[in-house]
């Protein structure tokens, strides 16, 4: 199959619900995208409302509260939203990659594969039938001799010690309203949650769903968003191969990657409508490729989105293909193109502005400025 990056663009932004913008709930929105990354709460909120055509600003507190979200560790190391019917299949993969037993990770951290399932054990022990502070959950822990050692990083807000418990369906983030960091077990939130699969099943819905949202894509783009290229090479190409006519290969104008066969016509079918959309800060479209794919983000602009500290910036989207960054600044949305971008039209930009108000439940459109 042979089709141009114009059409694999038009493609997505209807599977993600970026244009046109869709009806889905928030725990829909999350199961399209293979989650949001949630390390901040508001981004998650806007990433999902920007793909609602009528914003439902609780969604994501009800997904909670009803166990059909989970916020987890999961992707990259990095805070999710995932939905929990499928929650276990991604956490099942990142745990095979087991990175915590890698003599890199101990030395930082200072733990061995040994304290890890030992760990395991006593959180898993603690979290049974109830939700603790972080303070609470770490004080039972240093009440045991053998923990003694590692008070700093379990004590530490980045939670190193406790992602390799998330991986492994151990501990998740429990909702609070309060804001505090509290832990329960996945088990105890979503219902009918029965464990992490074994890898060889996980795999084929992991990456279906990938392909879904993000294909046409290769192996090693989909470990990239997954475990940051951490999965054994041989292994993830076979996961691929093993899928055998549940996929087809594509040629994206001389480039080559999979597609799930199910999608091949629609993709054939798309084309451009010019749309502008203006997404949040670490939104899906961006980190499901990655950063570094440039036929979504020139590489000479790719620092004005990919920032120090890991932060990575609201977008302007035209076409698929970012041409922008935008803020809030002082009651104004300030639009700011990269150099060579064609102008925006004001009505969309304005349409957009006024989308984004709504997400964020305010009253009061902001005015647009172009930077």
């Amino acid at each position: 199959m042979k089709t141009t990056w114009e059409q694999v663009l038009a493609w997505r932004l209807r599977r993600q619900f970026v244009d046109p913008r869709g009806d889905a709930a928030a725990a829909g929105v999350v199961g399209r995208l293979c989650g949001v990354q949630a390390q901040v709460p508001s981004a998650a909120e806007t990433a999902v409302g920007v793909r609602q055509r009528t914003p439902d600003t609780g969604g994501i507190a009800r997904g909670l509260a009803d166990g059909s979200l989970l916020r987890i560790w999961a992707m990259r190391g990095t805070l999710h939203l995932l939905r929990s019917s499928e929650a276990a299949a991604y956490l099942s993969l990142i745990a095979a990659a087991r990175t915590w037993t890698k003599p890199v990770w101990q030395r930082h951290f200072g733990a061995t594969p040994q304290d890890v399932a030992a760990l395991a054990e006593a959180v898993g022990t603690a979290l049974e039938g109830r939700a603790l502070t972080r303070d609470a959950l770490v004080g039972e822990l240093l009440a045991d001799p053998r923990f003694h050692g590692m008070a700093e990083q379990l004590r530490s807000g980045w939670g190193a010690l406790f992602k390799p418990l998330a991986w492994q369906g151990v501990l998740c983030h429990a909702p609070d309203p309060g804001g505090r960091t509290v832990f329960a077990r996945p088990a105890d939130l979503a219902p009918h949650w029965t464990g992490l699969p074994d890898p060889e099943e996980a795999a084929p819905v992991a990456i279906a769903a990938y392909l879904g949202a993000y294909g046409p894509a290769t192996p090693e783009a989909f470990d990239a968003w997954l475990t940051r290229g951490s999965l054994r090479k041989t292994l993830l190409r076979r996961w691929f191969a093993d899928m055998g006519d549940r996929l087809v290969q594509v040629d994206v104008d001389g480039w080559s990657a999979y597609l799930l066969a199910e999608h091949a016509d629609e993709l054939a079918s798309c084309t451009p409508r010019g749309s502008v959309r203006l997404l949040g800060a670490f939104d899906q479209y961006v980190l499901g490729p990655g950063t570094r794919d440039t036929r979504i983000l020139p590489a000479e602009h790719r620092d004005r989105v990919s920032r120090k500290g890991g932060w990575i910036s609201p977008v302007v989207v035209v076409d698929g293909r970012i041409c922008g960054v935008w803020e809030l600044a002082d009651g104004e949305l300030v639009v700011s193109l990269f150099p060579g971008a064609e102008p925006l039209p004001e009505e969309a930009l304005a349409a957009e502005a006024a989308h984004l108000a709504r997400v964020g439940g305010r009253g009061e459109v902001p005015q647009v400025r172009t930077a």
